[in-house]
């Protein structure tokens, strides 16, 4: 069942967001050639705990640490480790929810380290212009969840040649980490497709791989990676459905 947030709901997932933003925007001056995805880690963990949140991936399901950093083939669930340093031309998707007085917001950006190759540097760059052309396909009149994934997926595959990961998904979210939903990066008649209503929030997160579309789950039961081993870039935003159109609740 897909929970309808109020205005008050929204305006503390909003706060939630602007923490989280904060956050990652703090990021850009500590990921760098030479640091440990462990220490990029206890780095955003301690700003949201300075500003009052929690990092909401802590803990959930098990998972072991405050983000997900998933370096080059890594899609998505990245664990954070000392033994894992980040080198010149890699790049990093780094996923942080933050809990803030209850309320969760969820929100991801892929980071270039040093000079990367040129294939990498677009592949981040569309990754980026899908999440925004999701958002973009939201704020239609009218429109139905689908329009989101067709959107992603027209300027991933058919304009780019870029595999759309299929077996990951975008959610609801705000009262939890996780809610209905499912927001698709492609178009399924096996996924439900509401009209989007005042009061949805929102995760939409492409997940665009250079090569295919298939990944693999690591025996650590956390971290996919891409099957053929090429690199995967990951964009997310927390958005709401209000009266007024589609507002962005994790974006400075």
């Amino acid at each position: 069942m897909i929970q309808l947030k109020n205005y008050r709901e929204i305006d503390m997932i909003r706060k939630s967001g602007k923490v989280l933003a904060e956050c990652l925007l703090s990021l850009d001056e500590v990921i760098s050639e030479g640091i440990s995805t462990y220490d990029i880690d206890r780095i955003a963990h301690e700003f949201i705990v300075k500003h009052h949140g929690y990092p909401s991936c802590l803990g959930y399901c098990g998972y072991p640490n405050a983000t997900c950093t998933s370096v080059n083939e890594v899609v998505i669930h990245g664990i954070p480790s000392k033994k894992k340093i980040l080198k010149d031309g890699d790049i990093i998707s780094v996923d942080i929810c933050v809990t803030l007085d209850g309320f969760v917001s969820d929100s991801t950006r892929t980071y270039e380290v040093g000079k990367v190759s040129d294939e990498v540097h677009k592949l981040n760059v569309v990754t980026r212009e899908c999440l925004y052309k999701g958002i973009d396909a939201a704020r239609q009149p009218h429109a139905r969840l689908s329009e989101i994934g067709k959107a992603v997926f027209k300027h991933a595959f058919t304009d780019n040649g870029y595999g759309v990961v299929r077996d990951y998904t975008g959610h609801g979210v705000g009262f939890s980490v996780h809610e209905e939903p499912e927001v698709a990066n492609f178009v399924s008649p096996m996924l439900p497709n509401p009209r989007l209503k005042p009061g949805m929030v929102l995760a939409i997160e492409p997940m665009i791989n250079m090569g295919t579309w298939k990944v693999i789950d690591l025996k650590d039961g956390w971290t996919v990676v891409t099957a053929d081993g090429k690199p995967a870039c990951h964009w997310e935003h927390t958005v709401a459905v209000t009266e007024n159109g589609i507002e962005i609740l994790t974006e400075l």
